[in-house]
């Protein structure tokens, strides 16, 4: 399909109502006291599923299992949505709003919310192994694996790490942007790769996928700290200026405004470079999705 006569927003609307409904059917419905609750409440109703849309698009790339794609694609939200509700508690960045709404710590107590995280952690695992041979164990174990690395010390809670370690520190560009690539690079990338392991590919496209997920975490990054200098809390969704506040650095700080616009937009013609390097004939909805990324508004 040409990418003129690709509708991404009617794409989009699709799989979200699909990602949405499978949450809600997935998530808490047998948890014990209020758990559940503070499950769904992490979860449902908000955030740009931007994570599970990527899993999503590569599945199609490479004309993966559907029924593969829509698990992992949720197994990856769930994780990014227990890192939110652990990174927003008092121990960690204590924020009191995220998309639009008071953090689950708030909301529930920050016992509820920690378990919480736990319990959308192992759920997200469970998802990706379904006993009922909709997902060949053998995909099943590297779905598992991609998610593991890409949320582990490897991934997202080592950049988290080296984030907390860095507050008020002055990092170079080098150590900034593995800090990135680790917080929110790794997941990101690793949604696509997800999708990919739902088909087949070569080596060769396979590589350029990885190339694309990581032009586009790093890109989300650079953009996510450009709009907390320049966007309010009402259009984040969440406490804007947090970051100056609490002396983290950014690619901003590092940077200025001006060259971390401009290196967004090089990112961006990595990513776009990776797909066509692929030579997938089905790409144009990860294209639209880098494009998201990068002139997003929130």
């Amino acid at each position: 399909m040409s990418a003129q006569a690709f509708d991404f927003r009617a794409w989009s609307s699709a799989h979200l109502a699909t990602v949405e409904n499978a949450l809600s059917t997935w998530v808490g419905q047998d948890a014990p006291a209020d758990l559940g609750q503070a499950m769904r409440y992490a979860v449902l109703d908000g955030g740009k599923r931007l994570r599970p849309l990527l899993v999503l698009a590569a599945q199609e790339a490479v004309q993966g299992l559907p029924q593969a794609g829509l698990r992992a694609a949720c197994s990856v939200e769930l994780i990014h949505a227990y890192s939110l509700v652990h990174d927003d508690m008092p121990c960690m960045d204590n924020d009191v709003l995220r998309r639009g709404k008071p953090t689950v710590h708030v909301a529930y107590g920050e016992a509820s919310a920690l378990l919480a995280g736990d319990a959308l952690q192992a759920l997200a695992f469970e998802l990706l192994t379904p006993d009922d041979g909709s997902v060949p164990d053998a995909m099943q174990a590297v779905l598992c694996r991609l998610l593991a690395r890409a949320a582990g010390s490897e991934g997202m809670a080592g950049g988290q790490a080296i984030d907390l370690a860095s507050v008020g520190k002055a990092l170079d560009e080098v150590q900034l942007r593995r800090m990135h690539r680790l917080k929110t690079g790794a997941l990101l990338q690793g949604s696509v790769l997800m999708g990919a392991a739902c088909g087949q590919t070569d080596a060769s496209a396979w590589q350029a996928l990885k190339d694309y997920g990581a032009a586009l975490g790093l890109a989300f990054q650079v953009v996510d700290d450009i709009l907390d200098v320049v966007a309010d809390s009402a259009t984040l969704g969440k406490t804007a200026g947090k970051d100056a506040a609490q002396d983290k650095p950014t690619y901003v700080s590092l940077l200025g405004l001006d060259r971390s616009r401009a290196y967004a937009g090089e990112l961006l013609d990595q990513a776009m470079a990776a797909l066509q390097a692929s030579r997938l004939s089905n790409t144009v909805a990860l294209a639209a999705l880098a494009h998201m990324v990068v002139n997003r508004s929130n």
